[in-house]
Parts: C-alpha cells; sequence; structure tokens
C-alpha cells in the first residue's frame, strides 16, 4: 500500500505541472502569434529601407563625394560593443544559451576588446567574464520605435565619440515557429561593399526571391536626387536607418522567444502525459501485485484452517 501511494501522490504532482506547462504554452503561443503578425508587418520596410540607403551611399561613393562618417570603415579597431538581446524569464529551451554563446564566438573571431550592452535579464550571464557598459529593459510585445530610441541614441553617441570602433547586435532571427537561428549582425559602421543578410531572410524564401526576381540589382538602375544635399540626406536617413533596423531586431528577437518558450512548454506538457502514462501503469501493476499478495494470504489461511 505504500508503494501504491507513493505512486499516486507522483501522478498527482506531475498531473499539477502538465496542467502549469499547457498553460504557459497557451500563453506562448498567443504571444507569438502577436509577435509574428508585428515581425511581418514591418520586416519588408525595413529591408527596403536598408537597401534605399546602401544606394545613396554608393550613389555618393561613384560621385566622389565624401562618405558620412557612420559610412566609413574605422582602420584600427580598438574596441567593440555587442548589444546582446536576451529574455526576461526562462523557460524557453536553449533561446538564451544559443544567442549568448553566438555573441562568444563572434567576439573570439574577432579578438578585439569588447563591452556589451544588455537587453533582457537573463544576459546577466556575461558579468563574469566580460565587461558590461549599460542595461536595457526589454519588453515582450514592442509597440513602437520610441521604446528603443534611448538605445540608439547612447549607440549612435558611444560610436561617434570613438569609444568602440565597430558595434554589433546579438540577437535570433525568426524563420517559423520551430526555427529560429542566432545570428550576429554589424550595425556600425554601415558597409556598403558588403552584402549582409536580410533580417528575417535567414534560411527563408525571400533571399531566393530577391536574389531571382524584382530585387536583381543587375535588371535595374537607380537615380536619386538629393534636396538639399546627399551628406544632409544621409545626416537623417542613417540614425532612422540604425532605428528602423534595431526596432526589426527587436522584433524578430520577441517572436523567436515566444516560438521558443511555446515550442519548450508543449514539449514538457508531451513529457507530462508520457510520465502520467508510465506511472499509471506502474501503479495498476502495484495494485494488482497487492491484490493478488492478499489473495495468496487469505488462501495460505484457508488452507491451514482446513488441515
Amino acid at each position: 500500500m505504500a508503494k501504491t501511494k507513493e505512486i499516486s501522490r507522483r501522478i498527482k504532482s506531475v498531473s499539477s505541472t502538465k496542467k502549469i506547462t499547457k498553460a504557459m504554452e497557451m500563453v506562448a503561443a498567443a504571444k507569438m502569434r502577436k509577435a509574428i503578425e508585428a515581425v511581418l508587418k514591418t520586416r519588408t520596410y525595413a529591408n527596403l529601407s536598408w537597401e534605399t540607403v546602401l544606394h545613396l551611399a554608393k550613389l555618393a561613393e561613384n560621385r566622389n563625394e565624401a562618405l558620412h562618417p557612420l559610412l566609413i570603415p574605422r582602420l584600427k579597431i580598438k574596441k567593440a560593443a555587442i548589444i546582446l538581446i536576451t529574455s526576461n524569464r526562462g523557460m524557453c529551451g536553449g533561446y538564451n544559451t544559443a544567442i549568448t554563446s553566438k555573441a562568444k564566438l563572434s567576439i573570439a573571431k574577432h579578438q578585439v576588446v569588447t563591452d556589451f550592452i544588455l537587453v533582457g535579464k537573463k544576459g546577466v550571464s556575461v558579468h563574469q567574464v566580460y565587461d558590461v557598459a549599460a542595461e536595457f529593459e526589454k519588453s515582450d510585445i514592442l509597440t513602437d520605435t520610441q521604446e528603443i530610441r534611448p538605445l540608439v541614441k547612447m549607440v549612435l553617441q558611444d560610436y561617434q565619440s570613438g569609444k568602440y570602433d565597430k558595434i554589433f547586435v546579438a540577437y535570433t532571427d525568426f524563420v517559423n515557429p520551430t526555427k529560429q537561428i542566432p545570428r550576429v549582425k554589424q550595425l556600425l559602421p554601415i558597409e556598403v561593399e558588403k552584402i549582409d543578410e536580410h533580417l528575417g531572410a535567414v534560411g527563408s524564401e525571400m533571399v531566393a526571391a530577391k536574389e531571382n526576381k524584382h530585387l536583381n540589382e543587375a535588371d535595374y538602375v537607380f537615380e536619386y536626387t538629393f534636396e538639399p544635399s546627399p551628406q544632409e540626406v544621409l545626416d537623417l536617413m542613417i540614425p532612422r536607418l540604425l532605428e528602423i533596423q534595431l526596432y526589426q531586431v527587436f522584433l524578430e528577437a520577441n517572436a523567436s522567444e515566444h516560438s521558443a518558450r511555446m515550442t519548450a512548454m508543449h514539449q514538457a506538457t508531451e513529457a507530462a502525459n508520457d510520465m502520467v502514462s508510465e506511472l499509471t501503469l506502474f501503479y495498476n501493476k502495484a495494485r494488482q501485485a497487492g491484490i493478488t499478495a492478499e489473495i495468496a494470504e487469505i488462501s495460505a489461511g484457508a488452507n491451514a484452517l482446513a488441515e
């Protein structure tokens, strides 16, 4: 009886855990739908704005005009910064571990003294090894670019003042609800000659569409008229571009986080179901064994009385 009571308690405990993980899965699924809707609405705009600024910069370069300071790579890289975007809570599988590891691999690759700018509470593990220049709060559902303007302002000031020679952002690119890819993207300086993968296009059909359809630059000639001048246009557009790129990065990260949490909670719920089934089988076997033992004892007592 003691064994069956212990198994019964474990079944109740696992069943309670299953209710919690199921509820968390449903909450994550609701947030994921909103995040995916937001990320898909702005993805095309973010990518086309990036292309437009690159075309403007190339045109200014072809006219032998001075490039904007944010477009000129520095000859000597003394210090860099990485904006690390993680979640505020756990229970999302390997989401935070994957992006943190990707950022650390990037530092090892560039071999430059690097500070971290943390967004999200789960990035605190880097405190043990790396210097942290600043920490920002992260919203689960981003609704406006104003929420990231303090971060954009700080990044621009630190780069223009010479505190950092390169600035990267480490985030997770959303591909679909079951696939998210950790990525490190260079924000500053903006490299005109380098072909960068578009936000949200990692591993998706968007890359093929860009290569094969209407975005093929070889088939078109772009001509721009600058008013009042190329320099003033770029002065206004490049900070705005940086803001748009970071905003899209946050949307990609949020969609990835909620997708990862929904998947992790779904797997936890399935594991709890399997455990309950297994424990129920053990419970039934233990109960049957107890009944058989009791019947054997009764039969043995009856036989002893008969003799």
